[in-house]
């Protein structure tokens, strides 16, 4: 008999509900999937400021829940299991999410489980492409990651062989966008204006691909402030800056190494493979240059479409279906939101 889970994502600036059908055959269906974002009250921070975070979350989470019932044509009673991030992400953020989740399942009397942001990212592909082959590799990339992921199973083993030791991806391209002037959150804007310019007019450096450097780490820090010092000088001299020429140097640096580090490690691995995730998936540059070397090499490229790459309930549910199908424990009711929760424990 099919089941109803519905996810709680809200571990950052969106609020989302996700509601999906878990098949007898073990697939996913979606049925709906609505966010709530904060991130206009943030855009004049230049960042995610936490408590507002916080805040937007307790105002969104009774609309946007009311509004995946009717998406979806159910009622609460139809829910058969709740699942919401426990973790990673930012602490009060977390824990309205994780509250309301509570407090659904006990009025609804449904089991409970605290699953991984993380792993959402990846089982949301699911969604779109039905179930990932395993083994199968996962670069995610978003605003607080940069990791390369072996998921052997996504309701219960997945291993990290690679992150970034500073800067995540997405990270760079807010700061980047901030030395450049273009808005917060920086991924679109600059996507958009490196399609006007020319990827090989400054040679920025690629971080961490040194024969001495992991080989499976990221590092974008000094690409950060490459690109800055860049800028400072093009000022100090007088000149005009090519933003267009700049926008499209930084991009091609970073999804160079992303690309490169992710082609290697499913080689090393043996894996034919590999999915990408997270906000950044969305990138028109790293979803190209990714389709080309992945092409080269053999190896099966999946993208979730750009709504599924961002953080949503939708990949929350998706794996707590994936959790549910598995058998996997249910979560105990005084289980607390984990900020530094680690890719490997799927869930809780």
């Amino acid at each position: 008999m099919a089941r109803i889970i519905m996810g709680i994502e809200s571990s950052c600036d969106e609020t989302g509900v996700g509601l999906v059908r878990l098949h007898d055959d073990g697939t996913v269906e979606l049925l709906a999937d609505e966010v709530a974002s904060s991130v206009e009250q943030h855009a004049r921070f230049g960042g995610v400021v936490p408590e507002v975070a916080s805040r937007a979350h307790l105002e969104a989470m009774v609309p946007t829940t009311q509004r995946a019932f009717a998406t979806a044509g159910l009622s609460m009673s139809d829910v058969d299991a709740i699942a919401v991030t426990a973790g990673p992400g930012l602490a009060g953020a977390l824990l309205v999410g994780v509250s309301a989740a509570k407090a659904y399942a006990t009025a609804l009397d449904v089991p409970l489980y605290g699953v991984n942001h993380l792993a959402g990212h990846i089982a949301v592909d699911t969604l779109q492409h039905g179930p990932l082959p395993t083994p199968c590799l996962a670069l995610l990339v978003s605003g607080g990651h940069t990791q390369l992921l072996r998921v052997d199973d996504i309701a219960s083993s997945i291993v990290e062989l690679g992150s970034t030791v500073d800067d995540a991806a997405g990270e760079a391209y807010d700061k980047v966008a901030r030395v450049l002037g273009l808005p917060y959150p920086g991924g679109p804007p600059i996507d958009k204006a490196a399609q006007n310019g020319d990827s090989a007019a400054i040679a920025f450096p690629r971080g961490m691909t040194g024969p001495r450097d992991a080989a499976f780490d990221f590092s974008f820090s000094g690409l950060k402030t490459a690109v800055a010092r860049w800028v400072e000088g093009a000022a100090r001299r007088g000149e005009g800056i090519p933003v267009d020429d700049v926008a499209a140097s930084f991009q091609e640096a970073v999804v160079d190494v992303l690309t490169a580090k992710a082609i290697r490690a499913a080689k090393e691995q043996g894996i034919t493979t590999m999915v990408i995730s997270g906000g950044v998936a969305a990138n028109s540059r790293l979803k190209e240059l990714a389709g080309e070397r992945c092409a080269a090499a053999g190896i099966e490229l999946r993208v979730p479409k750009p709504r599924l790459c961002t953080d949503n309930g939708a990949m929350i549910a998706a794996l707590g279906a994936h959790v549910v199908a598995a058998k996997r424990p249910t979560a105990p009711l005084d289980f607390s939101a984990n900020p530094a929760l680690p890719v490997n424990v799927v869930s809780l």
